[in-house]
């Protein structure tokens, strides 16, 4: 493969919606896609909150078939999770992500071992030799404990080019940002991968997408958007309640437990199931303070009430 479709843009990582079996579902899942496409973004993605780490291989390869497949008809990006714990199963992921006609693959540095940076270094490369794909290298530090080394993510770019893209997590994001382009003369393509929390920072330095969760593509939508039109208007009204809705993911099951409330709120999930056991549920005074944001975002970015508002009267 000598040409790939630039990565760019929003591409909300995708949730998994399960059924009362504890089964993915495959109806909901295309019609998340189907929802997000239909938002503006530019594609969908796989990632840490689409509850990849509690799949068996056979559902995760599974999901990405149905995402690929759905995704791929309506003309989106697609990229897919191939994070593994060994470098062998990371290799197989990403070959299956390329059959499946991925753009690109996202992986994380192995989460159950401690490596050095010439073993990490080797882990990516192996995966990259044995595909042809792109790959954005995910430093995953909430995941990981320790940020990815900014030595191997340079030689990475040295080595391959314009097959390699970056998803920095380590914290805080855009002052490392500015280091890692510094290093690398500005050629490294980054992708924000707080959620949007830092994307209005970001942005200024140079980012060319962001991977937000599916819940909130609409106001990624609009604060990309805004950002490449310089409209400070929306980005003020926007950034101040998308930060205060992501303050209350402070976990992994933070996110998803907000992330699938607000689906189901927007009628994309008809359920909140998580895979279990989780560590965290919210509790009623969370759930109120979820709608306020909520509101108050879809106030300010369709200028009218959302439905649920005005199902009870408002307007």
């Amino acid at each position: 493969m000598s040409t790939w479709r630039e990565l760019q843009g929003v591409l909300p990582v995708l949730s998994t919606p399960f059924n009362a079996k504890d089964e993915i579902d495959r109806e909901i899942l295309e019609r998340e896609i189907e929802w997000v496409l239909g938002l503006g973004v530019d594609g969908v993605a796989t990632g840490m909150v689409s509850e990849i780490l509690r799949l068996s291989p056979v559902e995760r390869m599974h999901l990405h078939e149905i995402v690929a497949e759905r995704t791929k008809k309506l003309g989106g990006i697609i990229v897919l999770s191939a994070g593994g714990d060994t470098t062998r199963q990371a290799i197989e992921y990403a070959k299956h992500a390329q059959d499946c006609q991925a753009d690109a693959v996202m992986v994380n540095p192995p989460l159950s071992t401690t490596l050095n940076d010439e073993q990490t270094l080797g882990h990516y490369c192996s995966i990259l030799d044995a595909t042809e794909i792109p790959l954005i290298v995910q430093d995953a530090s909430g995941y990981v404990g320790r940020p990815l080394s900014m030595d191997v993510q340079v030689q990475l770019l040295k080595e391959y080019g314009k097959r390699i893209y970056f998803k920095p997590e380590a914290v805080p994001i855009a002052p490392r940002l500015s280091l890692f382009l510094e290093a690398t003369d500005g050629k490294a393509r980054v992708l924000e991968g707080s959620g949007g929390g830092a994307l209005v920072d970001t942005f200024q330095r140079g980012i060319v997408g962001t991977m937000p969760g599916a819940d909130t593509t609409w106001i990624l939508v609009t604060l990309w958007r805004a950002l490449k039109a310089n409209d400070w208007d929306s980005i003020n009204m926007i950034s101040g309640p998308l930060a205060s809705l992501l303050d209350l993911e402070h976990s992994l099951d933070a996110y998803l437990a907000v992330e699938k409330y607000l689906l189901v709120k927007q009628s994309i999930f008809t359920n909140e199931f998580v895979r279990e056991p989780v560590g965290y549920r919210l509790d009623s005074q969370t759930r109120k303070e979820v709608d306020r944001i909520y509101e108050l975002l879809y106030l300010r970015v369709f200028k009218k009430p959302s439905p649920t508002e005005r199902k009870n009267g408002k307007s």
